[in-house]
């Protein structure tokens, strides 16, 4: 392979100068460039250098090191669409998680929601029957009061008849006792 390789790139080192020469780029053509020595040995100098080189290996190395170079470049690449390839899955799942982030949000707004409207409808029940075991308690202190007051005005009075009874008993022992001590009743309870 290696001598096709040096074979071919004399053949189209050796046309090039001719092939420029038919088109008549050089002052004499075709005839100057064979003979003018000076082309002539820089031409059989090149082509003694590339015999040398390809004898050497210079052109198995050089091709070997483009080769090499090459597959690197390849390797290289496979990793950046490696790369490119997680890293769009990356942003796949990171928007997905994104996604779910703002539904779980959405559902813990919605709970915090259901949950503030539990307890302020609570907070106005437990209210209510506050203020009804206050209301019910101040109609017993209520009721017990005029109870209470209906018994002091009871011995208010029991006292009071019991006083006139006392004071007509000792005052006067030749009227009527009873008729006395229920005028003198009366009089205490108006």
């Amino acid at each position: 392979m290696m001598k096709k390789t040096a074979s071919f790139l004399i053949a189209a080192l050796a046309a090039a100068p001719l092939a420029h020469a038919a088109e008549g780029g050089f002052v004499g053509g075709l005839a100057y460039a064979a003979k003018d020595p000076v082309t002539f040995v820089a031409f059989l100098c090149m082509v003694t250098f590339l015999l040398i080189a390809a004898r050497m290996g210079a052109f198995k190395a050089v091709l070997g090191g483009l080769d090499n170079r090459a597959a690197a470049i390849r390797t290289e690449l496979e990793q950046a669409a490696s790369l490119r390839e997680q890293a769009a899955e990356a942003l796949a799942l990171a928007e997905r998680r994104a996604q779910d982030a703002d539904k779980e949000a959405e559902a813990i707004i919605e709970q915090a929601k259901r949950d503030a409207k539990e307890m302020l409808e609570e907070a106005r029940r437990d209210l209510a029957e506050k203020i009804s075991r206050r209301e019910a308690q101040a109609a017993a202190r209520i009721s017990r009061a005029e109870a209470d007051a209906a018994s002091e005005v009871r011995r208010a009075a029991a006292d009071a008849a019991t006083a006139a009874a006392r004071r007509i008993l000792a005052e006067e022992k030749s009227v009527d006792q009873f008729e006395a001590a229920a005028r003198e009743i009366e009089r205490a309870l108006s």
